[in-house]
């Protein structure tokens, strides 16, 4: 039996949230990066516990994770899902992530909502997870591992959202480099959709950028920003909803 993470995190909240879950089964745990453009198909075995966690990008599973799921083959492994949202809403990530383990042939027997630091506007949900998240996940952890190493197999739990999903939003905020860049190629190398061009990094593929974040965080000389007004714009757009702190739910 092996203990396997399959995880979207462009920006690094959901590796925390994931990590917070899985730590207490123990160091034997593997990662496999969806972020990772060269990720190879993998087959699980049916004894195998497996945690897929992707953030929720405008209530849905983010296009480019979805993809790469398709390339890992269940074989009626069971398995735990993790969304992770910036405290507005995860909407039909759960039910659509169901749906895409289900098809790929794993079992759900478990479901978490996590909350992180919105990957946008980071004053919602600023600093999170928490120490008060952190010890939530591990105790769902350990509900998690009972039910995992109990003799009864259980349903797939009824997580919310609906189907058909709602619409999925465009990328939108596409990040620039401005004229601190100067060219290292650290974003070209780190995109995960691949939309930077290596040989002029200023200029980003407006198609494939899927506004993840991570060319932002990653640029070692703070060159890369989205437009600030568009920011403001959506950030007003979404306080009432994301004023009130949201907490870490478990479905088993």
């Amino acid at each position: 039996m092996n203990c396997v993470q399959l995880i979207f995190s462009p920006t690094g909240g959901t590796m925390r949230a994931a990590k917070a879950i899985t730590d207490p089964w123990g160091p034997g745990v593997e990662t496999i990066d969806l972020t990772d453009p060269a990720l190879a198909d993998r087959a699980f075995q049916k004894e195998d516990l497996v945690l897929i966690a992707v953030p929720s990008f405008g209530g849905r599973v983010p296009e480019l994770a979805a993809q790469r799921l398709t390339k890992m083959r269940g074989n009626s492994a069971r398995c735990v899902l993790c969304c992770v949202y910036g405290n507005r809403a995860y909407e039909d990530t759960l039910v659509e992530m169901q749906d895409i383990a289900e098809k790929q042939g794993f079992r759900v027997f478990a479901a978490v909502a996590a909350i992180a630091e919105h990957s946008i506007m980071h004053q919602y949900a600023a600093g999170r997870p928490d120490t008060k998240d952190t010890e939530t996940l591990r105790n769902f952890s350990r509900t998690i591992w009972e039910k995992f190493n109990s003799s009864q197999e259980g349903s797939s739990p009824a997580v919310p959202g609906n189907r058909p999903y709602k619409k999925a939003g465009g990328a939108g905020l596409v990040p620039k480099a401005g004229k601190e860049c100067i060219r290292c190629g650290v974003c070209a190398a780190q995109c995960p959709a691949q939309a930077i061009s290596r040989d002029a990094p200023q200029k980003t593929d407006g198609k494939k950028c899927v506004s993840c974040m991570r060319c932002v965080v990653q640029c070692p000389h703070g060159a890369r920003k989205v437009n600030g007004a568009m920011v403001s714009v959506a950030a007003a757009a979404i306080k009432k909803a994301c004023s009130v702190r949201k907490e870490c739910e478990l479905y088993i």
